[in-house]
């Protein structure tokens, strides 16, 4: 299996094509961002934190009968993964109140939800990946069919289970989480992208430190050091 040309970079990650035709390489970056874009910076090491903390959490879900793109890690930025054809939605659970939603209904952070709270944002930079309803992906956008969502969000719901299970045997509260989805060379729904303190929201049990990208997006600095916390937590060797 050979690496060739990189066909696709982001602000967090790239991909490269390889010798296999559905296999790519991810290569994640350190660079940071924060909203939209509009904040960024390069973090020394966050790309390999985030490389094998993904790892460890996809490795997991494939245990728990969750397709997902992940094939291995190459090293300690680089994993083989399946091509997929990324499905453009931003899936999101909210656990507890916090970050974008809770500044946009008013509400105060940190209260926990009733419920898991699913939303969509259509993925596109230039619109700001707004917040969508079903019927939009549905009828509108036409990215999924119904049925298609329905296996989304229960995909999503069953990670969401798992991650809050996970996270509290360590003392961290899962506040709430961002993923996507793709589509194999056979049209079939797997979890793509990554799992990871840059994609989460993730706070001590005990004190609420936040050990997430929120210490990048508030100014609170030490993010790799959270980002270790978290690794170590879940025994992973650093």
């Amino acid at each position: 299996m050979q690496k060739l040309e990189k066909i696709y970079e982001g602000k967090a990650k790239a991909l490269y094509s390889t010798s296999q035709p559905n296999q790519l390489i991810q290569y994640f970056k350190d660079s940071a961002t924060a909203f939209n874009g509009e904040k960024k910076a390069e973090i020394d090491g966050k790309g390999v934190l985030n490389n094998i903390i993904s790892e460890h959490i996809m490795l997991e879900i494939n245990k728990i009968g969750i397709p997902t793109h992940f094939i291995k890690r190459l090293n300690e930025r680089e994993q083989l993964i399946k091509k997929v054809t990324i499905i453009p939605l931003e899936v999101i659970v909210r656990n507890i109140a916090a970050g974008s939603m809770a500044k946009r209904l008013g509400i105060t952070e940190g209260g926990v939800l009733s419920n898991p709270v699913f939303e969509l944002c259509y993925k596109d930079d230039s619109l700001g990946d707004p917040l969508i309803n079903d019927d939009h992906a549905i009828s509108v956008l036409k990215v999924v069919t119904k049925s298609q969502l329905e296996e989304i969000k229960n995909y999503t719901l069953k990670i969401n289970q798992f991650l809050q299970k996970t996270f509290a045997e360590i003392n961290i509260k899962l506040v709430d989480f961002k993923i996507e989805f793709g589509f194999d060379a056979q049209g079939k729904i797997m979890l793509a992208d990554e799992i990871s303190p840059d994609s989460c929201r993730l706070w001590d049990s005990a004190t609420s430190e936040k050990l997430d990208k929120d210490r990048f997006r508030r100014d609170l600095g030490g993010l790799v050091e959270a980002y270790k916390d978290v690794a170590l937590r879940l025994g992973i060797k650093i």
